[in-house]
C-alpha cells in the first residue's frame, strides 16, 4: 500500500478549475426528511469488531433501501427531491413521461432505476462492454432500459451524456465537473443520511476514518460531514486502487488529472477522474490518500466473511487498508462496507 500525506489539508486547491465548484453539503436534515417518507427505509448497523489487532466501527450498507449499497441514498434521493418539488399529492406518478439517464459500473445505476420507477419516471443506463450481463439482467428487472455503450466507463458516460442532449433526458451522474454540479451536489447530499447515522452511533468519536473512493463521492460527503461534527481530530483516510489513483494524483500534482491504468476489479472504485465536488472537499478535509493493490484488496475477504462481513473488493477497500496499516489496539477505526458481496 502506498500512502500520500495531503498537503492541502485545512485550505484545500486553489485552482481556477475548482474556484466555481461548490464543496460538499453538510445539511443532514433536508434528506433525512425526505427518506422519512420512504417505507422501505431504514437505519443500517454500525457494529464494533476485532480485526486486524485493532478495533474496527464497520457500518454496513449491504442491506440499504434492498438495494445492497450505500448509492440508494444518492440518485433515488435526487428523483425523491425532484417528484417533491412538483407538489403533486401523489407522488407515484409525479415524473411521469420524464426520463433520467446515467452511466453505470455498479450500484449507481440501481438507484437510478429504483428512484425513476418509484416516481412513475423512465431510466435509461448506459453500461460500457466491462459491465457484466447479470448486472445489466438486474437493471432491467427494475424496468431500467439497458443501452451498451463503449469499452470502459469513460466510454459509456460520454454516450449517456450525448444520449441527454439529444433526447432531453435528464442526465444523473454521480460525478461532478465545471458546469455540471448541481445534481451531483444533492445526490452526495443524500449520502449524508450515512453519515448522520454513524454519528448517532458512534459510542464516542473514531481516531481514524478509511473511506473508499472512485470519483469521490462517499468520500467527500463522509469526510465533510464528519469534519464538521468531530473536528480535527480524526484523521481521514481516503483508498482507491492503485490502478486508478484519480484523487491520489490530483493531490499530488495539486490540480485534477486524468489517470491511465489496467481495469482494477475495485469495480465501482475503478475511476480515472474525480469528481470536481469530491476533490474539492477531500483536498480540505483528507488527511492522506491511500492506494490499495488487486492482492491486498482480496486478501481480505475471507477474513470478512467469516466475520458476517461479506462484500466485494471495492465494498471492503477501507477495511483493506487498515489490514495493511498496523494500527494497533488504541485506536478507533471506523470504516464503510460499502456493498454486498459482487
Amino acid at each position: 500500500m502506498q500512502i500520500l500525506t495531503n498537503p492541502h489539508r485545512g485550505r484545500g486547491l486553489e485552482t481556477a478549475e475548482l474556484a466555481e465548484v461548490p464543496f460538499p453539503s453538510t445539511d443532514a436534515e433536508t434528506p433525512l426528511a425526505l427518506l422519512s417518507r420512504c417505507p422501505v427505509a431504514s437505519e443500517t448497523p454500525l457494529a464494533e469488531h476485532e480485526l486486524f489487532g485493532t478495533r474496527i466501527w464497520v457500518k454496513d450498507e449491504s442491506n440499504r433501501m434492498n438495494l445492497g449499497s450505500f448509492k440508494a441514498l444518492g440518485a433515488a434521493y435526487v428523483i425523491a427531491h425532484i417528484a417533491a418539488a412538483t407538489g403533486k399529492e401523489d407522488l407515484s406518478q409525479a415524473l411521469a413521461g420524464r426520463t433520467f439517464v446515467t452511466s453505470s459500473a455498479g450500484n449507481h445505476g440501481l438507484s437510478v432505476a429504483a428512484g425513476a420507477r418509484a416516481f412513475g419516471a423512465n431510466a435509461a443506463v448506459y453500461l460500457s462492454q466491462e459491465v457484466p450481463e447479470s448486472f445489466a439482467k438486474r437493471l432491467e428487472a427494475k424496468d431500467a432500459r439497458v443501452v451498451r455503450a463503449g469499452t470502459d466507463y469513460t466510454a459509456s458516460m460520454q454516450a449517456a451524456t450525448q444520449a441527454a442532449e439529444t433526447h432531453d433526458w435528464t442526465l444523473l451522474l454521480d460525478t461532478s465537473w465545471q458546469g455540471y454540479t448541481a445534481l451531483p451536489h444533492r445526490l452526495m447530499e443524500g449520502y449524508l443520511v450515512m453519515a448522520a447515522e454513524t454519528v448517532r452511533q458512534m459510542p464516542e468519536p473514531p481516531t481514524h476514518i478509511l473511506l473508499q473512493a472512485g470519483v469521490g463521492g462517499l468520500a467527500g460527503a463522509m469526510a465533510a460531514y464528519f469534519r464538521a461534527h468531530w473536528g480535527d481530530a480524526p484523521e481521514i483516510i481516503v483508498v482507491e486502487p492503485d490502478r486508478a489513483p484519480a484523487l491520489h494524483d490530483s493531490i499530488r500534482e495539486g490540480r485534477c488529472v486524468l489517470t491511465e491504468g489496467e481495469t482494477s476489479d475495485m469495480g465501482r472504485l475503478d475511476c480515472k477522474e474525480p469528481s470536481l465536488i469530491a476533490l474539492k472537499g477531500l483536498a480540505r478535509d483528507a488527511d492522506s490518500f491511500a492506494l490499495i493493490s488487486e492482492e491486498e484488496a482480496f486478501e481480505v475477504l475471507d477474513s470478512l466473511a467469516k466475520r458476517g462481513l461479506a462484500t466485494s473488493t471495492s465494498g471492503g477497500a477501507g477495511l483493506a487498508a487498515v489490514a495493511q496499516m498496523n494500527l494497533g489496539p488504541d485506536a478507533r477505526v471506523l470504516t464503510f462496507l460499502s456493498e454486498g458481496p459482487a
